[in-house]
């Protein structure tokens, strides 16, 4: 374990009595959502993990030290930052946090970094990042971390902003498994399906936990994708989902937004399009997800 990672002792006390514990990443309460929703989503998820009987973890950098494990008065003082004060980490961003005791938040991949170093085996978030529409070669750091971390990322999908075919081409390069917990279909974010098939469906988590706990023993050293659709009755239409992103896209391309400013405009520019109903989507999922991963947990501490 990295001398700069700081347990919280609820979190130190459940590894060390082998409980289930729910790694959760912070981009959401600094770059995803706004004031104060992100808060509340941030609180609500770990409520969700703790319903399930297992212990949430949210994962940033504070000061330059990496923390696993935030209090109520942490989650504030991220989610209350002004614009542009908290940097956007993933794997290339620990040593500039760490080295300039800066306050980060971490993405999908930098959550699965900082679980991995804990000993947490499961991770719930939104969605993943992906390859851009139009940009092939813009490919996030998530899917290539998700095929050299052991972590098990339960997820919505990739976010509907992405190409979907493409992400999945470069999961399976990759060599992560993706499986769908009550679909046989990838989520696509806000709607329940894309209509792309995975490599393997499951009906309940003591399923999901068990590929897991096999992964772990056959030490393949990447990690899994558990895909879990959006609550049918926060579902926003493909057909509405699909107009907004595609002008959003537009827009982003036409004012020459780029790189990591691409998503975060793209997913205000579809709440705002979506008179909020895409923001709904995200919230629900957020938490269904949490309260999944849990469910994960817990079923592979019991098989352990």
């Amino acid at each position: 374990m990295t001398p700069e990672l700081h347990l919280a002792p609820e979190v130190a006390a459940a590894l060390h009595e082998r409980r289930a514990v729910v790694a959760l990443e912070s981009t959401l309460i600094t770059h995803g959502l706004p004031y104060p929703a992100n808060i509340e989503t941030a609180l609500a998820m770990e409520a969700a993990v703790r319903e399930t009987g297992a212990i949430p973890a949210t994962i940033a950098v504070l000061k330059g030290q990496i923390t696993v494990g935030l209090t109520a008065n942490e989650v504030e003082r991220l989610g209350a930052a002004p614009a542009g004060t908290v940097r956007k980490c993933s794997r290339r961003d620990f040593a500039i946090a760490v080295g300039l005791n800066e306050d980060a938040a971490t993405t999908v991949a930098g959550t699965m970094i900082a679980a991995h170093w804990a000993g947490i085996r499961v991770f719930a978030t939104g969605g993943i990042g992906g390859v851009h529409r139009g940009h092939p070669f813009d490919v996030s750091a998530d899917l290539i971390e998700l095929g050299r971390t052991p972590v098990a990322v339960v997820c919505a999908g990739a976010k509907s902003i992405l190409d979907l075919p493409l992400t999945l081409e470069v999961l399976e390069t990759q060599g992560v498994p993706v499986i769908g917990l009550g679909t046989t279909t990838l989520p696509a974010f806000y709607t329940r399906s894309s209509g792309l098939p995975i490599d393997t469906c499951v009906d309940t988590a003591e399923q999901a936990a068990s590929i897991v706990a096999a992964a772990h023993r056959l030490g393949l050293g990447h990690g899994l994708l558990i895909t879990v659709p959006v609550p049918a009755e926060d579902e926003l239409p493909a057909e509405t989902a699909e107009a907004a992103i595609r002008q959003a896209t537009d827009e982003a391309e036409a004012q020459g937004i780029r790189g990591r400013d691409v998503t975060p405009f793209v997913l205000m520019r579809v709440a705002q399009l979506t008179e909020g109903q895409s923001r709904r989507a995200n919230v629900s999922l957020l938490r269904n997800n949490a309260r999944t991963g849990g469910q994960i947990a817990v079923a592979l501490q019991n098989l352990r």
